[in-house]
C-alpha cells in the first residue's frame, strides 16, 4: 500500500479534504436540504411535500396541499431559520413554496 502522508490525520479531516478537493459541496448541501426539512417539519408536512430544490440561496418546495402551503407561507421567517440551524450553516435566504 502507498502511503500519502506520514501524518496521521481522522476520517473526517479527509472526507472534507476530498469533499473540498472535488467540489462536491454543493451537492451535499442540496441533500442536507432535504434532509432538514424533513427532520425540522416532521412526517405529517413531509407526507404533503412533493419536492425539494436548493438552488443557489433559495430552497423550493412544492406541496400537494394549498391550504398547508397558505399555513406554512405565514411563517416563512421562522422555518428558513430552522432549516439553517438544522444544517448548521447560513444556506438558504429565501423559501418559495409552490
Amino acid at each position: 500500500m502507498a502511503k500519502r502522508n506520514a501524518e496521521n490525520i481522522s476520517i473526517g479531516d479527509a472526507l472534507k479534504e476530498f469533499i473540498g478537493k472535488n467540489r462536491l459541496e454543493k451537492g451535499l448541501d442540496k441533500v442536507n436540504a432535504k434532509e432538514a426539512w424533513n427532520t425540522v417539519m416532521g412526517q405529517a408536512i413531509s407526507k404533503y411535500t412533493t419536492d425539494i430544490k436548493l438552488d443557489r440561496e433559495t430552497l423550493y418546495v412544492q406541496l400537494s396541499s394549498s391550504v398547508l402551503r397558505e399555513e406554512l407561507s405565514y411563517g416563512k421567517e421562522k422555518i428558513i431559520k430552522l432549516l439553517n440551524e438544522e444544517m448548521k450553516k447560513e444556506l438558504i435566504k429565501k423559501l418559495i413554496l409552490r
